[in-house]
């Protein structure tokens, strides 16, 4: 009997991995998360690889909220929403995040992944345009994938991340669908608002002006834009005065995010803006009709971290404050730090191997970094990415430093 081909190549893809050092390791925490925690096998460290920008993950309120979900409703919704899922938490968080983020109406989702999944092949038709950034989110260059496969005669395009004009450009795109005559019916453009590797944000003004141009519905991932960007951490919409309808610069058609990051940190994502767009998914979004709802306790300990992020928006200018002081501190340092005004200060170092032993060494002294390559990044990108965090006090960020200078 033959030898199945599969465990050959799986075992000399993981050996391959090992020999040139891009290895991933799982790094065990045996605390909560917070500016500090305990790595197995390093001990305390400080943290600076987390998305809970807000420090909202291990709050105490956030913390209650998902407790008394799980003595008043159980520990899971053991059915999708659509049949007996949809419990009264899910109405309230989705009420909340519609005000959170200005929209008509939001919907919630396992997670952020699913809610992009659910989003192109359910509102696509074929003949429609599908105008992606090429630096877009892995889970939203899936989601065209699929739509396309499902949807024959649906197309898509690609431009250069952030390049609204000129050649490779957005604007080029859309002239292009425009004079297609295969395009016979919408066309999208799809975006990060905080693009995760680099720590850049889209330029959604300009972006909502040719999307207007052309007739173009916009769709924004703004995952890593919640609780960072704008005065109140609305995310980047506000940042660009773009919150709500009749916003100074217009508005967003529709929004996918996350609630596993700096809206309490656990899991979940969700879709807010128009209530048609909207319903459509409720209707027809296979990751909806086909799994389980999201968790009734995730669904309250997030409820309660988007309220705390609107009635205490000093968090978000501290950890503005933060992000000044360690961009500062990081290239007095000597290191090359991409700029930005979100809370992602990506050190590129261009190996891959050595962003991984940078990142093992830091852990080392004490220091919790993770180390990007290829496939996360392109080749000959790698970097360290640091985060960083409101629950982060400067003692924190002079250990990075410190740390940092090791090096």
């Amino acid at each position: 009997m033959s030898k199945p081909i599969f465990r050959e190549r799986a075992s000399k893809i993981l050996s391959d991995l090992k020999t040139g050092g891009q290895f991933k390791f799982l790094r065990e925490l045996q605390s909560p998360m917070d500016a500090v925690v305990k790595v197995k096998g390093y001990g305390d460290c400080v943290c600076f690889c987390s998305n809970n920008y807000l420090g909202l993950a291990n709050h105490p309120e956030v913390v209650e909220a998902g407790l008394k979900a799980m003595r008043d409703y159980g520990a899971g919704t053991a059915s999708v929403r659509f049949i007996c899922g949809s419990f009264t938490p899910h109405e309230q968080l989705e009420h909340t995040i519609a005000t959170y983020m200005g929209t008509q109406a939001a919907y919630t989702f396992v997670s952020c992944w699913n809610a992009n999944e659910a989003i192109f092949p359910t509102l696509c038709e074929p003949g429609d345009m599908l105008i992606s950034d090429e630096l877009n989110h892995a889970s939203i260059i899936d989601s065209v994938r699929l739509a396309t496969v499902i949807k024959k005669g649906l197309l898509k395009g690609i431009y250069k991340n952030n390049r609204l004009t000129g050649e490779a450009s957005l604007e080029e795109a859309l002239d292009k669908a425009s004079k297609n005559p295969e395009v016979t019916g919408q066309i999208w453009v799809v975006t990060d608002g905080v693009f995760s590797m680099e720590g850049c944000i889209a330029d959604l003004p300009a972006m909502r002006k040719l999307c207007d141009r052309y007739g173009a519905i916009l769709v924004v991932d703004d995952s890593h834009g919640h609780g960072v960007m704008g005065a109140k951490g609305h995310g980047t919409h506000e940042h660009w005065d773009m919150f709500g309808q009749g916003a100074k610069n217009g508005h967003v058609d529709l929004f996918s995010g996350t609630l596993g990051k700096a809206l309490g940190g656990a899991a979940g994502g969700f879709v807010a803006g128009e209530r048609d767009m909207v319903e459509l998914m409720v209707q027809r979004g296979r990751p909806t009709l086909f799994s389980n709802a999201l968790p009734v306790s995730v669904a309250c300990s997030a409820n309660k971290a988007i309220e705390i992020v609107m009635r205490e928006p000093q968090r978000v200018q501290k950890l503005k404050t933060n992000v000044q002081y360690a961009r500062t501190k990081i290239r007095e340092a000597g290191f090359d730090v991409l700029e930005s005004p979100t809370a992602i200060c990506p050190i590129i170092v261009h190996d891959t191997a050595k962003a991984i032993a940078m990142s093992k060494r830091l852990l080392e002294l004490g220091v919790f970094v993770i180390g990007f390559g290829y496939p996360v990044v392109p080749e000959g990108h790698a970097r360290l990415r640091v985060q960083i965090s409101a629950a982060h006090e400067t003692s924190h960020i002079d250990a990075l430093i410190a740390a940092l200078k090791k090096l």
